[in-house]
């Protein structure tokens, strides 16, 4: 089992999934949104639907010929609208490709006007509420005329509120409602789902969840059934990142915003709209997002799959079938799996290397059981190790009396004897493990175990370090300031790899585990529906509370300045003559951007 020296342990600039990984037993625990209401990104009906399918446009007239140039007062193929300029705040944006919310644009190459109905984000006439839409079922009625029973819309133009938590209505941002304030049982008492449960019936006991059944359900990211790691769906069902040779694939909804990655505006760790960033990682109107460097947590947690055998003279009964590698040969033995540099197998496990057998394995089909999921011959229990935060900054973990089976596997089933350690005391031997997660390579990285059975860490899909065999305590480093490492590793700076740590305890004597890691970070979004409060709150412009709307010189709907005066753009369409990014009124421009002709 792989035990360290007091030597400490450094895997340096670890990021991004390692914090993914780290948190997967709380994921989408950031401002959480229930799956009810409308999507109100696309300006509810305001958008004049889509301008690019079809030869018609949105009013039923068709598209202008020729090429498009926003600001003719031409509406080409690809513009919603087209006011003869090229300034937003007036009802058509800049670039003529969206109909601002509170406005409509009639006629075709002629100004916009304010509209005044059910949908347009303003509380107008005999409306009680808008939010941008004429859906129900979403807090706001239909017509605008009332709030819906268990909401609150305390925002024109904001996605409607839960009135109260636990009151037995699922409303607003609630992801579950089971009626009582109690936490423990699912629904915690502000109403979110706690982790590993689902809550299907509004008023009703939620329910648990069986991680690995095939079937995504509650707090699950994903469930594809099966206990592997690496594979997009961690055992504990979290999404994991998906990356070939340093290149990561951004999934929306992983908690994590790649470094230089562009695809994604947002990603809050889910994959519900209404929350500031929506189902595809695109943010969202009325909220104020930031992104922020996570603060490193006091603990993180890495996913870590262990199976559980039964070892030669343990006493094992049927299903249980005795594993001939375990408890038997001693001795220390290196290529058992290779060659040094050499590949993971095409389903991410190790690829023995040994033909028909060797003085401390039986051949290839004995030690593929080792790390994939056999009936009758291992038992498969998916767990996390939890790093504790060292003074330094680095996270530790250290179990000198490692046996983390001794209650469950075959044991727990009553199929296997407990063995006696060094100290006498009763413990579950012959087990493997497997943890990995990712990093992003900075050519500054060491990795050193100490194991006293074997260990196998791959890099990048390529064996890194090989301390196989059944033998006393070895040390090994893998530094990847070393220049022939990282050639044979085929790293390069700035990109993100998986290391991947698989383990067998063979022999009963004693066990012993201890892992470092330094270097965290990570970055993720965060996002508040603050826009309307009239308090400007970060990742905000501006904020005039229910003044709020489309104009000029007006803050918008989304908390951000429309065309206004100071803004360093002459706005021609609305009389301004100059505008030289301030409101300074001594000096060539003045405050009102409009320059005396005498």
């Amino acid at each position: 089992m792989l035990k360290h020296s007091p030597r400490r342990t450094r895997l340096a600039s670890l990021v991004l999934a390692s914090f993914l990984l780290a948190l997967t037993a709380c994921p989408g625990d950031e401002n959480p949104d229930d799956d009810g209401g409308t999507n109100i990104t696309d300006g509810g009906s305001t958008d004049g639907g889509s301008t690019d399918a079809g030869d018609k446009q949105p009013d039923g007239g068709a598209y202008d010929p020729g090429p498009k140039v926003c600001g003719d007062g031409k509406v080409q193929k690809g513009e919603a609208c087209d006011d003869r300029n090229t300034v937003s705040g007036d009802g058509c944006t800049f670039d003529c490709g969206e109909v601002e919310a509170g406005f409509e644009c009639p006629v075709s190459g002629q100004a916009c006007v304010v509209a005044t109905a059910c949908g347009n984000g303003l509380v107008e006439a005999a409306e009680v509420c808008d939010d941008r839409n004429k859906e129900s079922n979403d807090g706001c009625k239909a017509d605008c005329s009332g709030v819906e029973n268990g909401w609150t819309c305390p925002f024109q133009g904001q996605p409607c509120r839960a009135a109260q938590c636990n009151d037995g209505i699922l409303a607003g941002e609630e992801e579950c409602e089971d009626g009582n304030a109690t936490n423990g049982d699912g629904c915690s008492e502000t109403c979110r789902l706690e982790q590993g449960y689902k809550c299907d019936t509004q008023g009703q006991p939620c329910t648990r969840t069986t991680c690995g059944d095939g079937k995504k359900e509650g707090t699950e990211q994903c469930d594809d059934g099966d206990h592997d790691m690496g594979d997009g769906c961690s055992p504990l069902c979290v999404l994991e990142p998906k990356c070939v040779n340093g290149t990561c694939e951004a999934r929306c909804g992983d908690g994590v915003i790649l470094p230089g990655d562009t695809s994604e505006e947002c990603d809050d760790g889910n994959v519900r709209s209404n929350d500031g960033c929506s189902s595809t990682c695109k943010l969202e109107a009325g909220f104020a997002c930031v992104r922020i460097t996570q603060d490193p947590p006091s603990v993180v947690e890495i996913p870590v799959v262990y199976r559980d055998f039964c070892g030669v003279s343990s006493g094992c009964t049927a299903p249980a079938i005795q594993h001939p590698d375990f408890n038997d040969a001693n001795g220390p033995e290196t290529g058992i799996v290779g060659p040094k540099f050499g590949p993971l197998g095409a389903d991410g496990k190790p690829i023995y290397a040994k033909g028909a057998g060797s003085p401390v394995t039986h051949g290839k089909t004995a030690f593929d059981q080792w790390y994939r999921d056999t009936p009758n011959v291992n038992v498969t229990e998916v767990s996390t190790l939890k790093l504790n935060k060292q003074g330094n900054g680095s996270y530790l973990f250290d179990d000198q009396t490692f046996f983390p089976l001794d209650a469950s596997g075959w044991v727990g089933m009553g199929k296997e004897s407990l063995l006696n350690d060094n100290n006498g005391i009763k413990r579950n031997f012959s087990f493997t493990s497997e943890t990995r997660y990712w990093f992003e390579f900075k050519g500054t990285e060491v990795l050193t175990f100490l194991g006293d059975d074997d260990v196998w860490v791959f890099i990048n899909g390529k064996l890194a370090l090989d301390l196989g065999g059944v033998h006393g305590a070895t040390s090994g480093t893998v530094s990847l300031a070393d220049a022939t490492t990282v050639t044979g590793l085929g790293l390069q700076k700035g990109k993100i790899y998986e290391v991947v740590v698989f383990q067998a305890e063979r022999h009963t004597s004693q066990s012993s585990y201890k892992l470092t890691l330094n270097g965290f970070e990570t970055q993720r979004t965060k996002c508040e529906s603050t826009c309307g409060n009239g308090t400007v709150n970060a990742g905000e412009q501006c904020d005039n509370g229910n003044a709020n709307g489309p104009g000029y010189g007006k803050c918008s709907l989304t908390c951000v300045w429309n065309a206004r005066c100071g803004d360093g753009i002459t706005q021609y369409a609305f009389g301004e003559t100059c505008d030289d990014g301030n409101t300074n009124d001594r000096d060539s421009c003045p405050n009102s951007c409009q320059v005396d002709p005498g």
